[in-house]
């Protein structure tokens, strides 16, 4: 480990220093092409608090990654209104955003950027994005077709496919090449093909309807923000190299992987500090307790010390930093982590009930 940090205080480095309380807007300011062109190198940050001061904390790493995954988290929050959320919780880019921020493309390219960054460093950071963003990204072609619009919008995509296999007279339901845009409260009508709103739709042009309508939903309205996300992510990592993943192992790649959380691969791989050693009764206890879990229980222990629920796909040897234990004395307080380090405190407790009560608490309150 210390020859890790050695090497990450060595070599090039790109020094930041960001306010925790605007660390989107610091982070975008600082980190625009013009000022770093290749965002490649180590990042060397210092975090500001709420009060204004300087956080105690030599960035061996530890600050940087908490500083990526939080920004990635914010970033992608639907409050800040670059994604929104499909019905299933799965993100994807505002096709509004343009009415919210007028240099947007800018800021897709930057966020892209951000998450090349997380891949390339091996972070994973916990963002479900939707099965047709993941493909515009992954895919050699930015372009999907109506069998993903399932994952945008289902409703709308059951209604295509009941028009497609309508066999009543297509003309009695009075449709037209248009959508009805809802964007921020305003309402607009837009059309599919030039004079849309004067071609109804038949028995014979129904398919380009369906046809033009996914591609309006899924293509149209979103293209620039897809374009300039791509084009961020294409500046970290080399795009034909994500043309090798399917949607599922892009996603894998980004977030970790679904796979049952392996408590000896933990074990094997965890590192143990203060005077704890694999030997010493707590840490014994410890893992006695953490085999009883049950998966979510797991998993949450995994996101309470790592801030994500997934382990890394080729398993904990790839966990940067190690998994780390550390003793935090007084047994009536509650187990407490430090997701930057993937440290977790655990006080000296002698008792296997007491432990594992006091573990559950702080891993399902997330304190």
């Amino acid at each position: 480990a210390q020859g890790d940090q050695q090497a990450f205080l060595e070599g090039p480095a790109i020094y930041l220093t960001v306010r925790r309380s605007h660390i989107y807007e610091d982070a975008f300011d600082k980190l625009r092409t013009e000022n770093e062109p290749d965002v490649r190198p180590r990042f060397r940050v210092q975090m500001i608090n709420n009060i204004g001061l300087e956080e105690v904390g030599i960035d061996g790493g530890g600050v940087f990654r908490e500083f990526l995954s939080e920004l990635i988290k914010t970033a992608f929050d639907p409050n800040r209104g670059f994604f929104m959320i499909t019905t299933d919780n799965k993100l994807y880019p505002n096709p509004s955003v343009a009415k919210i921020v007028d240099d947007f493309q800018r800021h897709y390219y930057f966020i892209g950027r951000m998450l090349g960054k997380a891949i390339y460093e091996n972070l994973l950071v916990e963002l479900p994005l939707a099965e047709f963003f993941l493909s515009k990204l992954a895919g050699k072609h930015s372009d999907v077709d109506v069998h993903q619009l399932a994952s945008l919008d289902p409703e709308l995509h059951r209604n295509l496919l009941s028009l497609k296999a309508y066999e009543g007279n297509v003309d009695d339901l009075e449709l037209d090449f248009t959508v009805v845009s809802n964007e921020l409260g305003e309402t607009e009508v837009v059309e599919l093909k030039p004079n849309g709103a004067n071609i109804a739709v038949n028995s014979l042009n129904r398919m380009e309807y369906i046809r033009l309508m996914a591609d309006y939903k899924l293509n149209r309205q979103i293209k620039q923000q897809c374009a300039a996300f791509r084009r961020g992510l294409a500046n970290v990592v080399t795009v034909e190299w994500l043309y090798m993943f399917s949607n599922k192992e892009f996603q894998v790649l980004i977030s970790g992987a679904e796979i049952p959380v392996d408590i000896n691969d933990l074990r094997k791989h965890a590192r143990y500090g203060g005077d704890y050693d694999p030997d010493h009764r707590t840490i014994k206890l410890f893992w006695n307790v953490v085999e009883s879990l049950d998966d979510i229980q797991k998993r949450q222990l995994l996101k309470f010390v790592t801030s994500c629920s997934r382990p890394p796909l080729l398993g904990f040897k790839d966990l940067d930093p190690p998994f780390c234990i550390q003793n935090a004395g007084d047994t009536d307080r509650l187990p407490s982590a430090s997701t930057c380090m993937n440290l977790l405190k655990l006080p000296a407790f002698n008792s296997r009930e007491l432990l594992k009560e006091k573990l559950l608490y702080a891993i399902q309150s997330g304190s």
